[in-house]
């Protein structure tokens, strides 16, 4: 996936996420395709630098619900990337990947160091699993692929059935039919986690 936009000049496109780097965290399989090439291309998009972290080098798999689709390469597995060096975080679902990734000890300490340090975090779907396994729920208020509830309320959220959910600086949304919702929300959150330039 390109990580630079162009305008028709081909310089690089101006946004409100201007020099924010975003890590795309994923299993190396099982990552619903829609929900990580429509905010990858929202971020990219408004100006900002996405990069796709996995747990093995090489690629990761997408599927589009259980048929396996295209491939997309990692820029960076987890373990040889620092927390610190990111802006923002964003926790593609997919039942495969949500369920690996949250099994992956490097994961869920990448995304409790994003929460402990207030940096924007959005999440859809399945991609919720995660943050009950970081502990970073409680008092929370969000939403998820529906099967995700009781997880979600037994780790300290409350669960609500909404297009898209922003807490703070956490956003969550339930599935791709909410993805215009959710790259927006996404946008708009992360704009102020942005260095201007």
């Amino acid at each position: 996936m390109d990580t630079t936009a162009t305008a028709t000049d081909g310089a690089p496109l101006i946004g409100p996420l201007t020099g924010l780097r975003v890590a795309f965290l994923v299993a190396n399989e099982g990552i619903e395709e829609q929900e990580l090439t429509e905010p990858w291309e929202a971020v990219v998009h408004a100006g900002g630098r996405p990069e796709l972290l996995a747990p093995q080098p090489g690629e990761v798999q997408c599927f589009r619900h259980l048929d396996r689709s295209v491939t997309r390469p990692v820029d960076r597995i987890i373990g040889a990337a620092a927390p610190d060096d990111y802006d923002a975080l964003v926790l593609p679902g997919g039942v495969a990947n949500a369920d690996q990734l949250r099994t992956e000890p490097l994961a869920v300490h990448f995304v409790r160091r994003m929460f402990e340090a207030d940096r924007p975090v959005a999440v859809i779907c399945h991609g919720a699993w995660i943050l009950a396994d970081a502990g970073v729920l409680d008092g929370r208020v969000l939403t998820s692929w529906p099967s995700l509830r009781t997880d979600l309320h037994n780790a300290g959220a409350e669960w609500v059935d909404e297009e898209v959910r922003v807490d703070g600086r956490l956003v969550s949304s339930r599935n791709p039919h909410d993805l215009p919702a959710f790259c927006a929300a996404l946008v708009d959150v992360f704009t102020g986690a942005a260095t201007p330039q």
